[in-house]
């Protein structure tokens, strides 16, 4: 019993809760570095327009340097919330905690299991086709028969296009939400549904997810408002494309 009352009053619930508005407030930077991420391909495609291309080099140069930045900040955001979720206080009063040791313990087992670096390189893909498309649009970029060509930004981001209680695609939620531990999305009035009448504990609904829900930790993260719309904005160009393709087709036999 005491070691539950202080989970629940003592230094172990003011640590979880000083984790979660860390990791909340972390999530703001995220979406600013993806943001600014954009911000420096769309330069680089202008650049690329004006054949400044040792500016271009700076800007993917920056690019890098942004994405392992980023990299840092979730395995940091992530480590501390896993501290939060787990601390419990040595049993002797006169024990101290080695919170840096913790940490850094923490944040190598995020990077163990993290597919940031897959989403890096597509992201960096992204980047070097934007410029690339510039001077070379339709022509197959250098090393592209070397390595496989359908990823996408999101991969590894957006776990789940489709909310497993509403049925609909994550880029038509009113008001999504994401699992801080599983990362799966889903539309928040259902989701709290759905906990409420399983009590406030239960499975994510997702099959096969092996992980356990809590209303707490079902956030709305700015990161997670940007990828949604970088996946709208991927749908919306790729049906644009398929309608020229068809148009151009209807022509061909008008002829």
């Amino acid at each position: 019993m005491a070691s539950t009352s202080a989970r629940t009053h003592g230094p172990a619930a003011r640590i979880r809760t000083s984790a979660t508005t860390f990791y909340s407030d972390n999530q703001s930077l995220l979406g600013d570095i993806r943001k600014s991420f954009n911000v420096l391909r769309d330069v680089a495609v202008d650049m690329e327009k004006a054949n400044q291309f040792d500016k271009v080099k700076e800007l993917e140069n920056a690019a890098v340097e942004l994405l392992a930045t980023c990299d840092h900040c979730m395995h940091l955001s992530s480590a501390m919330q896993s501290v939060g979720d787990n601390y419990e206080p040595p049993q002797e009063p006169s024990q101290l905690t080695d919170f840096e040791k913790l940490l850094k313990n923490e944040v190598a087992k995020q990077k163990a299991k993290s597919s940031s670096t897959t989403v890096n390189q597509s992201m960096l893909r992204q980047f070097r086709e934007a410029v690339w498309n510039v001077h070379h649009a339709g022509q197959p970029m250098p090393g592209d028969d070397q390595e496989d060509i359908v990823m996408t930004s999101n991969d590894g981001n957006i776990r789940n296009t489709t909310c497993p209680l509403s049925g609909k695609h994550v880029t038509e939620l009113e008001n999504p939400v994401r699992s801080v531990d599983c990362k799966h999305i889903y539309q928040r009035k259902e989701i709290m549904h759905y906990l409420q009448i399983k009590r406030g504990h239960e499975h994510c609904p997702i099959a096969g997810c092996p992980r356990m829900l809590q209303a707490d930790k079902l956030v709305s993260d700015p990161l997670l408002a940007i990828e949604i719309q970088e996946l709208r904005d991927m749908m919306k160009n790729q049906t644009g494309d398929t309608n020229a393709i068809e148009d151009f087709t209807m022509l061909d036999e008008d002829c």
